[in-house]
């Protein structure tokens, strides 16, 4: 079997991703980061998944970049707003993340002789992130072709993005078909520590989107809200 490194935030786009990859029977190793985050339900739902694929390995890493600031979902000045439905990058763009995760992956892969990297990335449905365009995944492959001792001696680490042409709704039903519990996963950019989800940020309307265009009941625990947000 072949080795691959999957990137597991805890969330519904990185844990179809993990269901995937185990179904094109890769020997998955999950890898989640502590980067500043403002709570860590995420997280704790990461380790719960992971075990429950059954990971290979499953890797916490600590990258102190939140103190950085400039994104809503590391700094604590910065209020992480209600959906807004604007075509701007939001304030909840952590500058540079992906680029960073997937470096630490790459050295990861080459580490353990993995010949794949999955990430959840998606240009459909998404808050309008710079790093989560195709675009963007090419110029990486290319980077990691350059930069890597596999690359230079003629092999390659596939940077596999499922679910970069899927919305939200696709996205699911293809978890569905593969057995994902939604219920384990978490998404909201306000979870509580108990990972109950606001129901109103950019994040949980994508979510709430999704499950309603794609007609299967959404099993998120929401906190009570006052303003609905119709999908």
């Amino acid at each position: 079997m072949n080795k691959a490194v999957v990137l597991l935030s805890g969330g519904l786009d990185s844990t179809t991703c993990l269901a995937y990859a185990a179904a094109q029977h890769y020997q998955c190793y999950a890898l989640s980061f502590d980067y500043g985050q403002k709570h860590s339900a995420e997280l704790s739902a990461a380790t719960r998944i992971a075990k429950k694929y059954r990971v290979v390995q499953h890797e916490m890493v600590t990258l102190s970049i939140g103190h950085l600031g400039g994104s809503a979902l590391t700094d604590p000045n910065i209020e992480i707003p209600t959906y807004q439905g604007t075509h701007t990058i939001p304030i909840t763009y952590v500058p540079a993340r992906n680029t960073a995760f997937l470096a630490i992956a790459l050295g990861w892969a080459e580490t353990i002789e993995a010949r794949a990297i999955f990430i959840g990335v998606s240009a459909v449905d998404y808050s309008g992130y710079p790093d989560c365009r195709l675009e963007y995944i090419e110029a990486f492959q290319t980077m990691a072709n350059l930069a890597t001792k596999r690359g230079r001696e003629g092999g390659i680490i596939r940077i596999i993005t499922p679910l970069i042409h899927l919305n939200k709704a696709q996205t699911i039903h293809l978890g569905a078909s593969l057995g994902v519990d939604y219920a384990m996963t978490v998404s909201c950019y306000r979870a509580t520590q108990a990972g109950l989800a606001c129901s109103e940020c950019d994040s949980c309307y994508l979510r709430k989107k999704g499950f309603c265009e794609a007609g299967i009941p959404d099993p998120t625990l929401y906190l009570p809200f006052t303003q609905p947000v119709s999908p």
